[in-house]
């Protein structure tokens, strides 16, 4: 797990506790409807919408990357356009994954995150073992 100061979120804002998965989806699986059941789990989990952008939350589970899919649409974008830009996501996917690449990078995590400035914040909040 890993302890972030918040980015482009409300004044004020609490820090926050960023984790990264890794699994394995079966070819026909509809990113959409992926997404989908990752709201629901938040949904479960208490979190609500309120409509205020980057507000502090009970769980926040992104959608960074699907396999080797690209697609924009209205209401996903894959893989997400900011992930190779931001620490609280390079940082704990190195971890589990480091020869990992986003498609259309060369780059994997690791060297992605070891590009980024020092002082984006985020740091090992609890070591877990795999």
């Amino acid at each position: 797990l890993w302890k972030t100061e918040p980015v482009d979120c409300p004044e004020g804002s609490p820090s926050f506790v960023n984790a990264a998965m890794s699994f394995e989806v079966s070819s026909d699986t509809i990113p959409e409807d992926f997404l989908r059941k990752l709201l629901a789990i938040e949904s479960v989990m208490g979190r609500k919408r309120s409509g205020v952008i980057n507000e502090p939350r009970v769980i926040d589970i992104d959608l960074i990357c699907l396999s080797s899919i690209r697609m924009d649409s209205p209401f996903l974008t894959l893989p997400h356009p900011r992930a190779h830009l931001r620490s609280f996501v390079l940082a704990p996917l190195a971890e589990i994954e480091p020869d990992f690449s986003f498609p259309g990078f060369d780059a994997t995590a690791s060297e992605l995150l070891k590009d980024l400035p020092p002082e984006e914040g985020c740091f090992p909040s609890i070591k877990t073992e795999p």
